[in-house]
């Protein structure tokens, strides 16, 4: 049977393993998917014990994304662009990277909230590893205009440079205005704004003023479960709808499950598998 994991530290609280055991189930594929702690300083050596049992792939999560995509012999763009991986497929000596994250978010956001970015005007919040993992995907769903903000604009500017220097992006970017704005004197209001940065896991609060948010935007963090509630709470407190991640978690399995296997399962089915288990009383 083909095995494959999901690599992190910590690991326990992973979804990954159901999410794919449902994907396999509907999609009728034989496989095996667990969960492997991986120590901080043995993401290498770990990745070498997977090459020689025969794995056939693996998820990786914290904090190993970028040491994935240094490990990998080839890279899509995507991966490329993000320059972090979360997805590697495994063949024998060869490890091939790719980051399905902005994928999943984008399906996510158009798919499952039914927003279209076509002619949006997106606000991106971080330039950090999320941040970096999704932009690309944001900029083929052809936004109208896409601004980053982050503490530190010079990150913001890298990124957007690295973006605006591919040529797989090219041509989105004749659809799109891709630029950069200080954090403190942030102007403009937006249909979409994404938390991707570190302010729900540190518990720093929303790190933009609620002049962002257009009557009814959607305001998505990236995070999911606890750590978003805060920054739901204030979305939904100044007029937006709120979501979290927890979509873009099962859509961006599914990509990786199809690049995998060959088929593409039905996400919004485990979606809403797990949308249940998490409104159950604790």
């Amino acid at each position: 049977m083909d095995s494959y994991y999901v690599l992190g530290n910590p690991i326990a609280h992973s979804k990954s393993p159901l999410i794919h055991a449902r994907f396999a189930e509907l999609t009728g594929q034989a496989m095996h998917y667990g969960r492997l702690l991986t120590p901080l300083d043995g993401f290498a050596a770990m990745l070498a014990h997977l090459l020689q049992s025969g794995a056939r792939g693996c998820n990786v999560t914290v904090p190993f994304k970028l040491e994935a995509f240094r490990a990998a012999s080839t890279q899509t763009d995507r991966a490329q662009l993000a320059e972090a991986a979360n997805t590697l497929t495994l063949a024998g000596s060869a490890v091939h990277a790719d980051n399905t994250d902005g994928v999943g978010l984008v399906n996510d956001i158009q798919n499952h909230a039914g927003v279209s970015l076509v002619g949006r005007d997106v606000l991106l919040i971080g330039a950090g590893g999320a941040a970096a993992g999704v932009l690309a995907s944001l900029l083929a769903a052809t936004p109208r205009r896409l601004v980053l903000v982050n503490r530190t604009r010079a990150k913001a500017e890298a990124l957007v440079d690295r973006h605006k220097a591919h040529v797989s992006m090219q041509d989105f970017l004749k659809k799109t205005e891709l630029a950069t704005q200080d954090l403190p004197s942030l102007k403009g209001d937006f249909d979409v704004v994404i938390n991707a940065s570190s302010s729900s896991l540190t518990g720093t609060g929303v790190p933009v003023d609620r002049s962002v948010l257009k009557p009814g935007a959607l305001a998505y963090d990236m995070m999911y479960g606890p750590a978003a509630a805060g920054f739901m709470t204030w979305a939904r407190e100044n007029g937006a709808t709120p979501r979290d991640g927890l979509g873009m978690l099962v859509e961006q399995a599914a990509e990786a499950f199809a690049w995998w296997r060959g088929v593409r399962p039905t996400a919004s089915q485990v979606l809403k598998v797990l949308q249940e288990i998490r409104a159950l009383p604790a």
